[in-house]
């Protein structure tokens, strides 16, 4: 009965990382043909007409005559009440991974205290902390392993320690819980 289970085990740890992969591109790919009405159309249509559009759109925001358009609509979401909240937090959130403005490119190795050799990897997100009167505290992002938060701690320059790799390596190793190879 054990040898069963631990065969079980095995198969099921094999066939469900793919499985699920496969299930969120399927229902990914679907919920998107089904946004651009493409049901029973080939299968994908909505995935291709997304990447048109967010192209196009790209393309039309970088034309200098729109370029005033879209910052009175961002000065009118960051001025009404409720709707800014929701906006800024998530053009921040867009913009610490991508784009510019990355917050997320300078990853660190942080000694918690003194007294014990307890290391974490983080993410310098401010180089200073002078806007609450502290220059020698950094602010470092701890991403949480498995999940998509994290928490931001103040830590002296001196715990700090600046790692030559690169941040996408770091974000992988720490959300996967250590399970994957730093390179």
């Amino acid at each position: 009965m054990r040898k069963f289970f631990n065969y079980f085990l095995n198969g099921f740890l094999i066939v469900a990382p793919i499985s699920l992969t496969m299930y969120i591109l399927y229902a990914s790919i679907s919920w998107l043909d089904a946004l651009f009405r493409f049901n029973g159309m080939p299968p994908g249509l909505g995935l291709l007409s997304a990447i048109v559009v967010l192209t196009v759109v790209g393309y039309i925001a970088k034309s200098f005559m729109v370029r005033p358009f879209l910052v009175i609509t961002e000065r009118i979401l960051h001025r009404t009440p409720l709707v800014s909240i929701i906006y800024s937090s998530l053009k921040d959130l867009f913009d610490a991974f991508v784009g510019d403005n990355q917050k997320f490119n300078c990853p660190v190795l942080v000694q918690l205290n003194a007294t014990d050799k307890v290391f974490k990897l983080g993410f310098v997100t401010q180089d200073h902390m002078a806007s609450i009167n502290r220059e020698q505290l950094l602010a470092v992002y701890f991403p949480h392993s498995y999940n998509f938060s994290g928490e931001l701690v103040l830590v002296p320059k001196e715990n700090v320690t600046y790692l030559e790799l690169p941040s996408s390596e770091v974000m992988k190793f720490i959300v996967s819980g250590g399970v994957s190879r730093l390179s």
